[in-house]
């Protein structure tokens, strides 16, 4: 009988950010010369945070050097908040020109602190549109999307969510990466009512390993993520840095992906936080078989 977690049916693919900084980048391609030894689908580069000009162009510059250095497929994260389209055709003709033929489409944080969001004047009015504009100026460019298990902290509600979602779908995304969720029920009952929302697209989830619980649960209260009781029962006193911590988080990835494994799911996409102790078991755990 053959093996239904047999590694060959399974892909995986790691997303780095960039750093700030010359001595950053250098560990940054220690990083990823560590995850190509791996063999991902891909690799994906975050973006500027909050979507200053000069975070933009460091992101871009990032991105080549992966690709360069690499020679994997790389995803290169762009997001439309505080940009003209101007700009954002700027850059997805550099991303051609560079060799990258994948984007990871978002809208992105917006430079305001205050009140809802607000289009750049002359760029795109909502995502759904700029992914349109990607596909019309390179119409073999692949587009990721995120959705949200949870819901976007934004969104009224899961309807309206899904609605959007599908927008962008329809608009011409070629797969959906999930925020992360910890809870495997939560992302396989979602898949259903996306499916039932006739969107069609291969579904990633996206796993976060849980390096520092105190952080990671500040960050998942920002995100709309819920952290299971369990978890805090498990992290408590756990020093983040301790072995007990690596080995817990360990044991948390391989229970969500044999779950998620068993009800179907082949392709992931893990939050590495440029981490790679972790990031290089899990992996070759799945590279094995088990």
């Amino acid at each position: 009988m053959p093996d239904k977690f047999s590694s060959s049916a399974l892909e995986f693919s790691l997303e780095v950010f960039p750093p700030k900084t010359p001595a950053g980048m250098d560990r940054l391609m220690a990083t990823v010369d560590a995850y190509t030894a791996l063999k991902p689908a891909y690799l994906s580069v975050t973006f500027g945070a909050g979507g200053s000009s000069s975070g933009n162009n460091y992101s871009r510059r990032a991105v080549k050097s992966v690709f360069d250095r690499t020679h994997l497929p790389v995803a290169a994260h762009l997001t439309c908040a505080n940009k003209s389209q101007a700009e954002l055709n700027s850059f997805i003709d550099a991303f051609w020109d560079d060799g990258i033929r994948h984007i990871i489409a978002l809208r992105g944080d917006i430079l305001a602190t205050e009140g809802p969001y607000q289009p750049h004047p002359e760029g795109y009015p909502n995502t759904a549109d700029f992914i349109a504009g990607i596909k019309k100026r390179r119409p073999e460019m692949k587009i990721s999307v995120a959705g949200y298990p949870e819901t976007h902290p934004e969104s009224p509600s899961e309807k309206f969510d899904l609605d959007h979602l599908k927008r962008k779908v329809d608009a011409g995304a070629d797969e959906v990466l999930t925020q992360f969720f910890f809870d495997p029920s939560i992302f396989l009952k979602w898949r259903d009512r996306v499916t039932a929302h006739g969107i069609d697209v291969p579904i990633v989830p996206g796993l976060l390993p849980l390096l520092n619980f105190p952080k990671t649960v500040a960050m998942a209260e920002k995100c709309n993520a819920s952290v299971p009781a369990f978890l805090h029962t498990m992290f408590d006193g756990v020093e983040p840095d301790s072995t007990d911590h690596k080995l817990l988080a360990m044991n948390v990835l391989s229970h969500q992906i044999t779950r998620l494994i068993e009800h179907g799911v082949t392709t992931f996409h893990f939050y590495t936080m440029n981490e790679t102790l972790l990031t290089k078991h899990l992996c070759t755990w799945l590279r094995s078989g088990f």
